[in-house]
């Protein structure tokens, strides 16, 4: 089975899209517990891990449907794998927003900025992932080979 170009950019993405996650959450909660207390430094890191969750959801979701690349079964399975991984997005997003929106230890004004920076250097991950690394424009393909023995027609 052939693997497809887009796999190693989304493993790269999502691994780099970690660590950045990971920095962005210590430096959010620093400022959070200075901007806002306790409750800032909560709201930081739900934010945080909270953006990291769904941008990672995309990704994951994708290279698994692209362990089907070459099958009949392709791309339904893809796009039933990649649509399931939105639903799955907007249901935690709900839940989460009915569940997080009222609680005492949540700060509106960090948890906003928190998702608002983790979106944001997701983005520049991605961009800058994606800028360099070295995929073929005509990536994905197989070109008819001929024999340089066989007459045409034959």
């Amino acid at each position: 089975m052939s693997t497809v170009s887009s796999t190693p950019i989304l493993r790269t993405t999502l691994i780099w899209s970690a660590i950045v996650t990971g920095a962005l959450a210590v430096a959010g909660s620093v400022v959070g517990y200075l901007v806002a207390g306790e409750s800032g430094l909560w709201s930081a890191l739900v934010g945080v891990l909270l953006a990291a969750l769904f941008l990672g959801i995309t990704g994951i979701s994708i290279i698994v449907a692209n362990r089907w690349f070459g099958t009949d079964l392709y791309v339904p399975l893809f796009f039933g794998i990649v649509l399931g991984g939105w639903l799955l997005k907007f249901v935690v997003f709900l839940i989460v927003l009915f569940v997080v929106r009222d609680q005492p230890w949540v700060n509106s004004l960090v948890f906003f900025v928190a998702i608002v920076a983790g979106v944001l250097a997701s983005l520049a991950v991605d961009v800058i992932v994606v800028t360099r690394m070295r995929v073929p424009y005509a990536s994905d393909t197989t070109l008819p080979t001929t024999d340089p023995d066989e007459a045409p027609g034959d």
